[in-house]
């Protein structure tokens, strides 16, 4: 589905929420932005394609601005069970598609996921464990857990790939490795499925997908 037919419903723009909202309209997707703070409102509209001043538990109010028509809604009101709670059931009721709902805690997590959200994160969690395996190897810039098994994680080019081709190390032969694309330094825009004929270079930064545990057993072949 392209990103002008995708559409999002964030409910609740605190940090979070708002953070979302920017981030999806950047990416040229569609978001509806509700919470019933009009201050939070205001703040966020501009990067809304409808912001609007809702109670996310009267689910009258919801059908009204249309959130029954989002592939995606994100219940970012972790802290406030009640009405996380009323916002995921409604959602559900509205019949929307997928739910993503955020925690702050274990026990809301199990809540969430018991009245049927698809999706619930922690975010200070999550985060934490992100910042403590980057802390762990001096390869890994960034990580992102895609589930169990697997991750996509941004490194630097261990020296002993410098100056050797993507074809020469096959790496998902010796590592079981793959490299989705390359970027020259921090900031710059990534390569996308880089040719195998490409040599790396040092400092290179390789992002690659690989089995969790993968990772782990060589970890010690990324650092420098």
């Amino acid at each position: 589905m392209s990103n002008k037919n995708k559409t999002f419903a964030i409910l609740g723009l605190g940090i979070f929420g708002s953070t979302i909202t920017k981030s999806l309209s950047d990416f040229n997707y569609e978001v509806i932005a509700v919470d019933r703070d009009i201050i939070c409102v205001d703040r966020i509209a501009e990067f809304a394609a409808n912001a609007v001043q809702a109670d996310i538990t009267d689910i009258e109010q919801l059908r009204a601005i249309g959130v029954q028509d989002c592939d995606c809604a994100v219940v970012a009101t972790g802290s406030h069970l009640e009405d996380s709670i009323m916002a995921i059931m409604n959602l559900k009721e509205l019949g929307v598609p997928y739910i993503v709902a955020k925690a702050k805690n274990k026990k809301y997590m199990q809540i969430f996921e018991k009245i049927g959200a698809d999706r619930v994160i922690r975010p200070e969690k999550e985060m934490g464990e992100r910042v403590a395996k980057q802390l762990v190897s001096k390869s890994i810039v960034d990580l992102i857990e895609i589930d169990s098994e697997y991750s996509v994680i941004e490194i630097v080019a261990p020296e002993i790939w410098n100056n050797k081709s993507l074809k020469d190390l096959d790496l998902r032969t010796s590592f079981g490795i793959n490299v989705l694309g390359i970027r020259k330094k921090p900031g710059e825009h990534l390569s996308i499925s880089p040719s195998a004929d490409y040599v790396i270079e040092a400092n290179d930064r390789l992002l690659v997908i690989a089995d969790n545990l993968v990772f782990k057993k060589f970890d010690k072949s990324f650092n420098r």
